[in-house]
């Protein structure tokens, strides 16, 4: 197998096909003249042998202006491909750039979820009820995935304990309301001893009118 076998653009192969046609020309009118001086040596050529040498030489340069134009435009699309070969090779590299990104964002984000997924979070600290008891409460529960189940533990947790910070502060108004009731009554008994004082202090006079009269 040739060389030529392996070229499959057309217009490379019209280049290689009209190269051997001139070859195979040039070649012939070089016989030709070799046969012509050879037939008359010493002599001058007829002018039929000139007159054939001419006209194929002729075909000759016909063939090499043609091979020329084809050798041009060949050159002129070798530089066209060698411009859209780079730019190609550019867009690779931007894509390879990018895809170099990606994984570097892909490891920052696995490290970023292992990290996660290691903290020691404050939810896991908090004095929840067993999964069981509350299960056993909230049994619509029992088929949620373990984050789903977390949450409603949660979101359970902080209403009791909302319902029981309000019960403190109800407790606490009673507390306060009763504190001061306290005080009003323990104000008013202090009033009361000293209005009962007052009283016997004023009863005095009208006492030792009572005990010289007996």
């Amino acid at each position: 197998m040739t060389a030529d076998a392996h070229i499959t653009d057309p217009a490379l192969a019209s280049v290689i096909e009209t190269s051997g046609a001139a070859r195979e020309q040039a070649q012939a009118l070089v016989d030709l003249i070799a046969q012509t001086i050879a037939a008359h040596p010493g002599g001058p050529i007829p002018a039929d042998a000139l007159v054939e040498i001419s006209k194929q030489q002729k075909l000759l340069n016909t063939n090499l202006a043609h091979l020329r134009g084809l050798h041009r435009a060949a050159h002129f699309r070798a530089r066209e491909t060698k411009a859209k070969t780079a730019e190609a090779r550019h867009e690779v590299d931007v894509l390879h750039l990018q895809l170099q990104n990606l994984y570097y964002e892909q490891r920052h984000l696995e490290g970023e979820i292992a990290a996660c997924e290691g903290f020691d979070h404050t939810y896991r600290l908090l004095p929840l009820i067993p999964v069981e008891e509350f299960l056993a409460q909230h049994p619509e529960h029992a088929d949620a995935d373990e984050n789903a189940l977390m949450v409603a533990r949660i979101n359970h947790e902080r209403a009791e304990r909302e319902t029981l910070e309000q019960q403190r502060l109800e407790l606490q108004k009673r507390k306060q309301k009763l504190i001061a009731e306290n005080k009003k009554r323990r104000d008013d008994l202090a009033n009361l001893d000293r209005d009962l004082e007052k009283f016997i202090d004023a009863a005095k006079p009208i006492q030792k009118m009572f005990e010289k009269v007996v």
